[in-house]
């Protein structure tokens, strides 16, 4: 590629266009000017959505990568523009949330001396993000830019936050963008070992009632096909976390519905019956598994995850599966024995109409009285043909809205799991109709949630 001098803003905006980046959420500030001068000479590349805060830039950002699987990209300024994108950036964290965060900075001469509007923004996002990085000179931009998005978006995908100098935007580079596709010291997909393939396979074969928990890593490995295939062949029923749902479409058979403390009777009650779990890409999240003393305790535990660090890291684990789901899901389906279970299966069938009879029933079709949330909820769903992205807020609306929404496509489900963001909802939900135009998007909160970021209504 033939080299050209440009400014280090300018070289920021076609660092983004090469990563496929189509729309910014951001907020200007005095050390974002040069950016924002830029941006306008890339209007017809890259929209800009104005938000009214920070935080709504990064949950909007959220709710677009979380749909259309790309990273959200969010532009703000130094000081409290980037303090401002705190519970995003953490956020993003907890969920896995492919993310860069970049963010103007005081010039470099003036680093280190409480300028004004200065702030340590390396230091404070570094335990919340995969990478922090700050940009002192316009040679830089590229490269770390083209490594941002590296990171952000392989592996277990997480928020990366870049610091950049005022200097280094003002400044002239011969910009030249190379694409980063290795970083030392990091191995996004780690090597599958086939002896724990086996015996997770040999594991299944031999179980009389397995049971598998699903997880967004299935969404993030794009691996919903597999985890089909994988419980047709061997006939094995699936609950889902909050963050997997969907991974599933709510109709699909093996489906017996939300795990955990506000999830289905079945799913619960038959973690502490079966005799092999199969975890793949989640957590062992406390509101998934309450106290871990009484937890899964006549299981056997095969746990499959891309990040070596959440196995075993709550629950002891059997079979330990490391490796992106899409690739290791295939490899224990191929070994399986193709097997039915119809006694196994019709026992959460038995659960489900106990709890339908008890609770469901009367949520979703109440005879007399006010309305439902559970029924507002059902006749939401059924407007759009139960096929809209689900957007909530966090609280009762959340539970309400995970629990009794339908899903037909894979990410239709946004909403913050791990760190249970109030105010997550109205920016997410517009960002998730900027990641997937052609979809309806619909969007449950309460009232502490919606006032906690309603200046988005501005947007």
């Amino acid at each position: 590629m033939e080299k050209q001098k440009i400014t280090g803003s300018e070289a920021l905006l076609k660092a983004l266009i090469a990563e496929g980046v189509d729309t910014i959420f951001g907020y200007p500030g005095g050390q974002a000017i040069p950016i924002y001068d830029s941006l306008y000479d890339y209007r017809d590349q890259l929209r800009h959505v104005l938000v009214r805060h920070e935080q709504g830039a990064t949950h909007a950002a959220q709710g677009y990568a979380r749909v259309s699987g790309k990273v959200g990209v969010t532009l703000v300024t130094s000081g409290p523009g980037a303090t401002n994108t705190i519970t995003g950036i953490a956020d993003a964290l907890m969920d896995s949330t492919p993310m860069v965060v970049i963010a103007g900075q005081v010039p470099s001469p003036l680093l280190g001396t409480d300028a004004f509007q200065e702030v340590d923004v390396i230091g404070i996002t570094q335990p919340i993000t995969k990478w922090a990085y700050q940009i002192r000179k316009p040679e830089e931009i590229a490269w770390a830019v083209s490594r941002a998005f590296y990171i952000a978006s392989t592996g277990r995908p997480g928020p990366v936050v870049l610091d950049l100098a005022k200097d280094a935007q003002v400044g002239l580079v011969d910009y030249e963008y190379k694409k980063v596709d290795y970083v030392r010291s990091y191995q996004p997909e780690p090597d599958i070992k086939k002896d724990r393939i086996k015996a997770a396979a040999d594991l299944i074969n031999e179980a009389k009632k397995p049971f598998c928990l699903v997880g967004q890593g299935v969404l993030l490995g794009g691996a919903e096909e597999e985890l089909k295939a994988f419980l047709q062949k061997n006939d094995i029923p699936a609950g889902s976390t909050v963050l997997g749902l969907s991974a599933l479409p709510t109709d699909f058979p093996l489906n017996k519905g939300m795990l955990g403390m506000h999830g289905n009777v079945g799913p619960n009650r038959k973690t502490n019956e079966c005799d092999v779990l199969i975890a793949i890409g989640m957590r062992f999240d406390d509101r998934v598994t309450g106290d871990l003393k009484t937890y899964a305790k006549h299981a056997k535990i095969i746990h499959l995850d891309i990040d070596n660090s959440e196995i075993g890291k709550n629950v002891p684990v059997d079979v330990k599966v490391l490796g992106n789901a899409k690739h290791t899901i295939p490899m224990i389906t191929a070994l399986l024995e193709e097997r039915k279970r119809p006694e196994w299966n019709a026992e959460f069938d038995r659960d489900e109409k106990e709890e339908y009879d008890k609770v469901i029933e009367k949520e979703l079709y109440p005879t007399e009285g006010q309305l439902k949330m559970g029924e507002v909820v059902r006749k939401v769903s059924e407007a759009t043909g139960n096929d809209a992205v689900l957007v909530t807020d966090v609280g009762q609306n959340q539970m309400m809205g995970v629990r009794y929404f339908k899903y037909k496509q894979t990410r239709s489900v946004v909403t913050s799991g791990g760190l249970g963001t109030m105010g997550f909802g109205l920016p997410a939900a517009m960002g998730a109709k900027f990641g997937a135009p052609d979809r309806t998007v619909c969007f449950f909160t309460g009232d502490g949630g919606m006032q906690m970021t309603i200046q988005e209504l501005g947007t």
